[in-house]
C-alpha cells in the first residue's frame, strides 16, 4: 500500500461521517416534516454541504502524486475534511420524533459556528496547496476561493434572514460553477 492510500483512508471515513450525518439529519426532518417547520436558505446549505463533501472527496483523488508525506502535510489535508464534518453537525439541527422544530430559529442559533467552520476550512484549502505543493494551484481556484470566503464571511458578519437567503443562492450557485470550471473530470 502506497502512502497515499493509507493516509486518504481516514480522510476518507472523516468526509463519510460527514456525507452519513447529512443525509440522516435529512431524513429525520422529513420522517418528522408533520413538527418541523421548514426553511429553505437552511435546506440550500444542507445541498452546498452535500456538494462540498462530494467535491472535497472528489478532489483527494489529486492528492495520489504526493510521493513523501510529512505530519504537518497530512493534517492540513484532514482538517479540511474535520471542518466540513463540524460545519455538517453546527448546520444539520437535531430532529426527535414528535417534537416540534423551527428550522429557521435552529438555522440563525447556529449559524456563527456553521459559517466559522465554513471559513476555516475555505482557508485550510487554501493552505493546503501552500503546504503540499508551495504555491496556490492556479488563478481560477484562487478565484473561487475568493469568492467562496466573500460569501462565508457575509454569513459570518450578518443576522439578516434577506443575506442569509442571498447567499444560501449565491453559495450554490458559486460552488457550481466552481465545480463546473475546475472539476468536472478526475486527473488522469
Amino acid at each position: 500500500m502506497d502512502a497515499f492510500s493509507y493516509l486518504s483512508v481516514l480522510i476518507s471515513i472523516v468526509v463519510g461521517l460527514a456525507l452519513a450525518h447529512l443525509l440522516a439529519g435529512f431524513a429525520a426532518m422529513v420522517r418528522a416534516r408533520a413538527s418541523v417547520r421548514a426553511y429553505w436558505p437552511l435546506a440550500a446549505q444542507m445541498a452546498l454541504m452535500f456538494l462540498i463533501q462530494v467535491q472535497l472527496w472528489w478532489a483527494l483523488f489529486s492528492l495520489r502524486e504526493v510521493r513523501y508525506w510529512s505530519f504537518p502535510e497530512f493534517l492540513v489535508v484532514l482538517m479540511q475534511a474535520v471542518l466540513v464534518y463540524l460545519a455538517t453537525a453546527f448546520l444539520v439541527p437535531k430532529v426527535r420524533a414528535g417534537e416540534h422544530i423551527d428550522l429557521k430559529e435552529c438555522y440563525f442559533r447556529e449559524a456563527h459556528w456553521y459559517f466559522g467552520a465554513l471559513l476555516l476550512a475555505v482557508l485550510d484549502s487554501l493552505a493546503k496547496n501552500l503546504v503540499l505543493f508551495g504555491h496556490f494551484q492556479n488563478m481560477e481556484d484562487l478565484a473561487g476561493h475568493a469568492a467562496f470566503v466573500a460569501i462565508v464571511v457575509a454569513g459570518l458578519a450578518s443576522r439578516h434572514e434577506s443575506v442569509h437567503k442571498i447567499i444560501a443562492v449565491l453559495g450554490l450557485l458559486v460552488f457550481g460553477a466552481y465545480i463546473a470550471l475546475l472539476f468536472v473530470r478526475l486527473p488522469h
